[in-house]
């Protein structure tokens, strides 16, 4: 699916094309049959540290069982994600020893120019305040068939997915 295209008819996050940091067009249907789990990053939030750790553990974890993390780098709360994309943030992730998984192109989450890949997880899995995504890493779990399942609120330790993810693999 294009940048325009309809992301409310989509009937799985398959039909979506990212850009990765390099501004490399990714079709997200290479991920069909794993385990995904999509998150909002940033590098200045107070949730920065643990959930890098933690998202590095689930990867280690379950990397080689199917399980596979997109991470959006976000700038939309309080400017907490400031590095550009491509190498600086290759540089950032790294220099935070961050094995985090699969990193994309910078994007909005919310708002009119929030990517289409946000509206239609935000549309199937609605928040508890709404579909808006509150604040920094904030957690979509999708399944084998590329459909949104679960979403966490951006306090929830990346481990605490664990048994959810494990249903699903």
């Amino acid at each position: 699916m294009s940048a325009n295209g309809d992301y409310k008819n989509a009937a799985s996050i398959y039909e979506f094309t990212v850009k990765d940091t390099h501004g490399n067009e990714v079709s997200l249907d290479k991920y069909k049959g794993k385990v995904v789990l999509v998150v909002n990053i940033a590098s200045k939030c107070g949730l920065t540290k643990n959930n890098y750790e933690k998202l590095t553990d689930l990867k280690e974890k379950y990397g080689d069982k199917g399980l596979v993390i997109l991470n959006f780098p976000c700038n939309q709360f309080g400017s907490q994600m400031p590095e550009a994309d491509g190498e600086a943030m290759v540089c950032h992730l790294r220099d935070s020893k961050a094995d985090i998984g699969e990193v994309f192109a910078k994007v909005d989450v919310n708002g009119d120019n929030a990517a289409p890949l946000y509206k239609y997880l935000k549309a199937k899995q609605t928040g508890t305040l709404g579909s808006g995504i509150k604040w920094n890493f904030t957690k979509f779990l999708v399944n084998k068939e590329g459909i949104p399942v679960n979403r966490y609120a951006p306090t929830t330790d990346p481990l605490d997915i664990s048994k959810d993810i494990e249903k699903l693999l």
